[in-house]
């Protein structure tokens, strides 16, 4: 075939595409009515997962040169598209913009819906309280720095709940103006630690300096050609700076989100649960708490602890598998509260199947 005839064929499936796109948002439309009217939520997390998991293996079997990556992407945003035309979702993040936390949101949720930066995670709760948010999207766990304790702490007072959760594994982008003359480059403190030897080995001689934060960072860079900075693509393209390098896969970190929402998510059939547990401070306390799940075979996927006011208490978070409502988990409950220990349900959510990348 000719070039012309190879685009005239791309035309007319442009067309088809966009015909069955507006056929598909009308059905949405349908669902979204039947789900008001029923008081259920407009995102269901579950649902989600196992659409984009079906998506991947047809592409599969029909040998599609599509990735499975391509394939989640476009159907995200086409998602994405849904959930903007339902709802005009939500969504309150950790910022400042270009933050992590707002990269992973929209590698989420996509590009349709509306974002909120909050500077604190005070804020993002509160947001999510007041229902000024739909949804509140929080780091909770760092591969290079642990658990979020100001996360954690917050679920712990608060009635909202984890709706879901996001595995990102990220490589870090080097961003400046221009792509020589790098004088100085500038990122948070964990960061220039974890990529230290490979900073020094490709921008020889640049000093390697502190910023509050990553998108601080990228306004260093966005105000002197000779700065470069340390932070995410999305950061770059909200700074209008160039990526002039990108961490080798060594590098990449690996961060736990949570989505805050004002219920847990709907049992999906692999989920996850996260318990605050308080007991007495002393010795045991915890052998006897983990003994009752072990007890009913049920897996204690990850511990951990919090000091408490007075420190008469010890305070456990504790990620279980398994959702809230099942009978075991239930019963296990039950079992725990019998013995004086007091129990809060922090969220059931899935069980992640996929790492969002970028």
């Amino acid at each position: 075939m000719s070039l012309d005839e190879v685009r005239t064929k791309i035309d007319n499936i442009d067309q088809q595409l966009l015909r069955l796109l507006n056929e598909r948002a009308e059905l949405v439309h349908t669902v979204g009515e039947i789900k008001r009217k029923d008081d259920l939520d407009i995102y269901v997390p579950g649902r989600e997962h196992q659409l984009l998991r079906k998506l991947a293996a047809l592409n599969t079997a029909q040998n599609g040169r599509l990735t499975e990556r391509a394939i989640r992407a476009i159907f995200r945003e086409i998602m994405s598209a849904a959930l903007a035309l339902e709802d005009s979702l939500k969504i309150a993040y950790l910022g400042p913009a270009g933050s992590w936390t707002h990269q992973a949101a929209v590698n989420k949720f996509g590009n349709c819906v509306e974002y909120i930066a909050e500077a604190s995670t005070e804020g993002v709760f509160g947001r999510v309280a007041a229902q000024t948010a739909d949804y509140g999207v929080l780091p909770i766990e760092h591969s290079t720095e642990g658990a979020v304790h100001h996360t954690l702490d917050h679920l712990a007072d608060s009635s909202l709940q984890i709706y879901a959760e996001i595995l990102w594994k990220a490589d870090t982008a080097v961003m400046a103006q221009g792509g020589g003359g790098i004088e100085e480059i500038h990122g948070r403190a964990q960061m220039l630690a974890h990529c230290r030897p490979w900073l020094v080995q490709n921008f020889p001689g640049a000093k390697l300096v502190e910023a509050a934060s990553s998108s601080a960072a990228a306004v260093s860079a966005k105000q002197s050609p000779a700065v470069a900075a340390l932070g995410t693509p999305l950061s770059a393209e909200l700074n209008d700076l160039r990526v002039i390098a990108t961490s080798p896969r060594e590098f990449a970190t690996q961060t736990r989100f949570i989505i805050l929402g004002r219920r847990s998510g709907p049992a999906s059939g692999n989920d996850n649960t996260m318990l605050m547990i308080h007991s007495r401070d002393r010795v045991g306390a915890l052998m006897e708490v983990l003994q009752v799940f072990a007890s009913r075979n049920i897996n204690v996927r990850q511990i951990e602890n919090r000091p408490t006011p007075g420190g008469t208490q010890a305070r456990f978070f504790l990620e279980i598998s398994g959702h809230h409502s099942d009978p075991l988990l239930q019963q296990a409950i039950t079992a725990l509260e019998e013995h004086t220990v007091e129990v809060k349900t922090l969220g059931s959510y899935p069980a992640p199947g996929w790492v969002e990348e970028r």
